[in-house]
């Protein structure tokens, strides 16, 4: 296996397996607290991961996610289009989901899919896919970070379009600037090097600039990036740490053209995800240990202890503001089957009170 190709491996979490524990927790943990699946089979062979949720124009929740056989699905005999991208929806705040529906299904192993809806009313789900080696001493090639857009409700999706290089992948949504403008966050490894970047549109999706690395400031990232608008008119990133390295932060005064180098934020984490509550809390979902979270009260300055959201080591949370203020967090369960996890919580300056649907 090349080099880049077990970089890449670490990057994607394929071998990881990730413990609990060695970590101050905020609020009880929320291994017992209830929870409802969201899929459990998206007909790909029965191994659900990497969701991502957003709410529609019509006000239902749309959770993407990814179905394949195993933690990377390449086309097989018996699965000759490999992993797909599907979607459930739920019109009752994520205490039930509609069976699941396709997405997207191209002729590679396509992957770790996020969504969200513009001002606009347009979804827009972007992933990336994998390919079978053309030769040996590699286990696949990567494609690049693909972009699909719905403009009538997700009932129909265009064909896909190529946001970045072969080289750049992305693992969260895009998000919508106070100028118009689309962020999305990405990475990408080059000479065995990993490292973090974002892409911009400036016109509505249609294109995408050449990507803005960030300087990883000498830390050792796998850097899985995402990206939240904060009061002051900065963005904030968040990157995912390499292994057992910090999760690292860097923030940008010009709306993602230039950005700071990557200092460490504090504790461990990978595949970041930032949201923002109703009452103006950020919250930051992320793996290690298990599936944690942390949240801020001032704008990213300072971050609580750990608060466990369940025991499990797949994560990838993705979380959206319900009606009633309170938050609906997704995440995935890995393992043979993996199925989607929803848990629903309220989030104060007191802590993280989970609660029944």
């Amino acid at each position: 296996m090349s080099r880049r190709i077990a970089n890449l491996g670490l990057i994607l979490g394929v071998t990881a397996v990730f413990a609990c524990g060695g970590t101050v927790v905020a609020d009880p943990p929320g291994d017992d607290k209830p929870f409802v699946i969201v899929c459990q089979d998206g007909g790909a062979g029965g191994y659900e991961a990497f969701p991502d949720i957003c709410r529609g124009k019509d006000g239902q929740l749309l959770c993407v996610f990814y179905a394949g056989y195993g933690h990377i699905s390449l086309p097989k005999p018996e699965s000759p289009r490999g992993g797909r991208i599907c979607y459930c929806t739920s019109a009752d705040e994520g205490k039930t989901w509609s069976p699941p529906r396709l997405l997207f299904d191209g002729d590679h192993d396509d992957r770790d899919p996020s969504i969200a809806q513009l001002k606009d009313g347009r979804l827009l789900c972007n992933f990336f896919s994998l390919a079978k080696p053309d030769g040996p001493g590699a286990s696949y090639v990567g494609l690049g970070s693909f972009l699909v857009i719905s403009s009538d409700g997700g009932q129909t999706w265009s064909g896909p379009q190529g946001i970045a290089g072969r080289e750049y992948y992305c693992s969260s949504p895009v998000r919508e600037l106070s100028n118009g403008h689309l962020i999305l966050g990405l990475y990408h490894e080059e000479g065995g090097k990993p490292g973090g970047a974002v892409t911009i549109s400036e016109d509505g999706a249609r294109t995408w600039l050449k990507p803005v690395r960030i300087d990883g400031g000498g830390q050792k990232l796998a850097a899985e990036t995402d990206v939240i608008a904060l009061k002051d008119g900065r963005l904030f990133a968040a990157l995912r740490g390499d292994g057992e390295q910090q999760m690292c932060t860097s923030t940008s005064r010009d709306l993602g053209r230039t950005w700071s180098k990557a200092k460490p934020i504090g504790f461990l984490g990978h595949c970041p995800y930032l949201h923002r509550t109703v009452d103006g809390i950020i919250l930051l979902g992320h793996r290690q240990p298990a599936t944690s979270l942390n949240y801020s009260l001032d704008e990213t300055k300072t971050w609580s202890p750990n608060v466990r959201i369940d025991a499990l080591s797949g994560a990838y949370p993705s979380m959206v503001n319900l009606k009633d203020g309170t938050v609906l967090v997704v995440y995935y369960e890995e393992g043979v089957g993996s199925n989607i996890r929803a848990k629903r919580f309220r989030a104060t300056p007191q802590g993280i009170q989970w609660l029944a649907f």
